[in-house]
C-alpha cells in the first residue's frame, strides 16, 4: 500500500516523500482514512508504530481547506518532550504546506509562545497546565477549534492531568472531531472516551504487551550493588544508545554522575531540570553526544529515537504498563532491542506479573566475575543510604545481610537447571571493551 492511495494534497504528499516514507504502518493504514472521513477515533498502538503521522497527515489535509491563521487544531500531550516531538513531526510533514504549529508548555517563558499564537498558529500542541494559564489570560482563542487530539491519554491519567483535561474540554467547542490515542486503554480511559468521543471507531494495532522485537532479561541483585553491576554491564556490552530508568530524580542524578566519573558519555533527564537542560540532554542523546541517558519515567513516553539498542531498568517500574512503556523505547520500527531489568527481593511478585503478560518466563542472568556477596559500607551515621563503597557511590540497604542471603538464593533458584548444582552462571560477555571504542549496535 502506498501513501498515494490516501490522495493527500500534493504539498502534503511532497512532505511525506521528502521524509522517505513509502508505505504506511498498520496504525496509519487504518486511522488515516477514518480521520479523513471526519470520524472520531480511539487508537491503541505501541509507541514507535507511526502513531503521530496517523493523525498528523489527515489533520494537515483538513487544514488545506478553510480559513488559515487561526487555531483549528489542539493536540494535548502529557510531557514537554512529547509536545516538541509532535510539533517537529507536523513541521516536517507540513513544511511544503506552510502550516503553522506552536508548542505550549510550562517551564519556559510564555512570551515566545504568545507571539507565535498571535502570528496565526493553526495547530497548538500543548501540555494541560500552561494551556489553561493562557486560556485564563485570554491570549489563546479556541472558539474556532475543529479537531482535538488527546495523545498518550493513559500517561496523562497516570500523571494526574485528567482534572485539567476535563477543564479544557468544558471550554472548547462541543462540535468537533476528537481523536484519542493511547498505548494502553485502562478502564479510566475507556470512561473518558465515552464522554468525549462521538460514535467512535476503535483501532487497535497489536496487544497491550511489550513489543515482540525486544529481548528481556532479569538481573537479580541487591540494591547497594546496582550501580556496580550497571557499570560492568555498560563497560562490556556492545551498544548503540542506552536508556537507563531510575525510580527517583535524585537517583537519576547520582547514577549519571557516577557513570560520568567512570568515563561514560552520559546525561541525566529528570523533572527538576529546566526545560533547556532537559532539551540539551535529549538533543545530545539523539545526536550521539551522549551514549547513555539516565532518566526517570518522564522519558518513558514520547522519546522517539530509533537507535536505542538497550533499555536498562535500574529500578523496577511501578506497573506492568510502565514496564511496557519503558522498554518501548527500544525495538522500534521493526528493529530489535534488549531490555535488562535489575530485580531485588522485593520485586519478585512484580516479575511474575510481567511474565504473566509476556506469557513466558524471563531469562535470569548473572555475571561470573561480579561479586554479588559484597556488603555495603556503613556510613558514619550507621544508616543505610547512598554510601561510599570501594571509592564509588553505592546505594546501601539497612537490611543488606539478610537480603544478600535471600537474593543469592533467589538468583540461584531462578537461574535454571543447566548445571549439576541447579543454577547456572550466564556469561554475557567475553573481554572488557574499551570505552573509547565506538559503540556497535546490536541490531
Amino acid at each position: 500500500m502506498s501513501f498515494k492511495l490516501f490522495e493527500l494534497h500534493p504539498l502534503i504528499q511532497a512532505g511525506v516523500e521528502a521524509l522517505g516514507y513509502e508505505e504506511p504502518t498498520p496504525i496509519q493504514s487504518e486511522c488515516i482514512p477514518l480521520i479523513l472521513q471526519g470520524r472520531d477515533v480511539m487508537g491503541m498502538a505501541h509507541t514507535g508504530t507511526g502513531k503521530t503521522a496517523a493523525f498528523a497527515l489527515p489533520i494537515l489535509q483538513r487544514l488545506m481547506a478553510g480559513p488559515r491563521r487561526r487555531v483549528r487544531v489542539l493536540i494535548i500531550a502529557p510531557t514537554r518532550e512529547l509536545a516538541e516531538q509532535i510539533h517537529e513531526a507536523i513541521n516536517q510533514l507540513g513544511r511544503k504546506a506552510k502550516v503553522k504549529s506552536v508548542t505550549v508548555y510550562g517551564g519556559v517563558k510564555q512570551t515566545s509562545q504568545v507571539r507565535k499564537l498571535q502570528e496565526g498558529a493553526e495547530i497548538v500542541v500543548a501540555c494541560p497546565g500552561r494551556l489553561i494559564d493562557l486560556m485564563d489570560q485570554g491570549v489563546i482563542d479556541l472558539t474556532h477549534l475543529e479537531v482535538l487530539v488527546l495523545d498518550e491519554a493513559d500517561r496523562m491519567f497516570d500523571m494526574g492531568f485528567m482534572p485539567d483535561v476535563r477543564k479544557i474540554l468544558k471550554r472548547i467547542p462541543a462540535q468537533r472531531q476528537t481523536l484519542l490515542f493511547s498505548a494502553t486503554i485502562p478502564d479510566e480511559i475507556r470512561h473518558l472516551a465515552k464522554e468525549v468521543l462521538q460514535d467512535p471507531v476503535t483501532v487497535q494495532v497489536g496487544e497491550s504487551t511489550p513489543v515482540s522485537t525486544v529481548s528481556h532479561a532479569l538481573y537479580p541483585v541487591e540494591q547497594h550493588l546496582k550501580t556496580g553491576l550497571l557499570t560492568k554491564i555498560l563497560d562490556r556490552t556492545d551498544t548503540d544508545s542506552v536508556l537507563v530508568f531510575t525510580r527517583t530524580k535524585a537517583r537519576a542524578t547520582r547514577v549519571a554522575t557516577h557513570l560520568k566519573k567512570a568515563g561514560f558519555p552520559v546525561a541525566s533527564m529528570q523533572g527538576d531540570l529546566s526545560q533547556g537542560q532537559r532539551q540539551d540532554a535529549l538533543n545530545g542523546f539523539r545526536t550521539g553526544k551522549y551514549r547513555i541517558l539516565v532518566a526517570t519515567d518522564i522519558a518513558a513516553r514520547g522519546l522517539d529515537i530509533s537507535r536505542i539498542s538497550h533499555v536498562i531498568n535500574y529500578d523496577m517500574p511501578d506497573t506492568v504498563d510502565a514496564y511496557t512503556h519503558r522498554i518501548g523505547r527500544t525495538g522500534r520500527a521493526e528493529r530489535t532491542g534488549d531490555a535488562f531489568t535489575f530485580v531485588t527481593r522485593e520485586d519478585r511478585a512484580f516479575v511474575w506479573a510481567i511474565e504473566n503478560v509476556l506469557g513466558e518466563e524471563i531469562e535470569r542472568r548473572t555475571l561470573e566475575d561480579f561479586d554479588y556477596t559484597a556488603a555495603p559500607k556503613e556510613s558514619s551515621s550507621g544508616r543505610g543510604g547512598f554510601q561510599r563503597y570501594g571509592g564509588r557511590d553505592r546505594e546501601a540497604s539497612p537490611k543488606a545481610g539478610p537480603m544478600r542471603r535471600e537474593l543469592s538464593s533467589f538468583a540461584s533458584a531462578q537461574a535454571g537447571s543447566n548445571s549439576t548444582e541447579g543454577a547456572r552462571k550466564v556469561t554475557l560477555f567475553s573481554t572488557p571493551r574499551s570505552r573509547s571504542r565506538r559503540a556497535r549496535s546490536v541490531r
